[in-house]
């Protein structure tokens, strides 16, 4: 399953081999697929599903933090009640159902992860273009 592979990816970007980080990985991965997969595919962002994750987030007063995630200074904290508030409920009750987790939980480990994993994904301050996630993961692990 694409999910699956995607949260692979992710747990490996955020240094977990199993683990915590590889269910960071897997919820994050959860995440992204269904904002790309609520949307038709394209959806926010166009073919870059972190970019629709950073517009979810944006359009829902999270400007601040996503910015310091994607630049190169420090990356702001996220609250797990602040994703919960941004993003819509039945992507959040998705993750949490996929993950095993409640929907807190599941808010509470993407507040914890995302601005690691974003930051990784964008080390030129921007997001790249013209390549699928799983790519722009894979190149990161080089």
């Amino acid at each position: 399953m694409a999910g699956n592979d995607l949260g692979s990816l992710l747990g490996g970007l955020l240094g977990g081999a199993g683990g915590q980080n590889g269910g960071a990985g897997n919820i994050l991965g959860s995440l992204i697929g269904a904002l790309a997969g609520g949307k038709g595919g394209g959806g926010a962002g166009g073919s870059n599903p972190l970019g629709g994750l950073l517009d979810v987030l944006t359009g829902s007063g999270l400007t601040d933090q996503t910015r310091s995630w994607v630049g190169t200074g420090e990356n702001q904290a996220v609250s797990g009640a602040q994703i919960a508030e941004a993003l819509p409920d039945d992507t959040l009750q998705k993750v949490a159902a996929d993950a095993g987790v409640s929907p807190q939980e599941a808010a509470d480990e993407i507040a914890r992860s995302l601005p690691q994993a974003v930051d990784k994904l964008t080390p030129d301050g921007s997001l790249p273009e013209g390549a699928s996630l799983e790519e722009i993961i894979r190149r990161q692990r080089l």
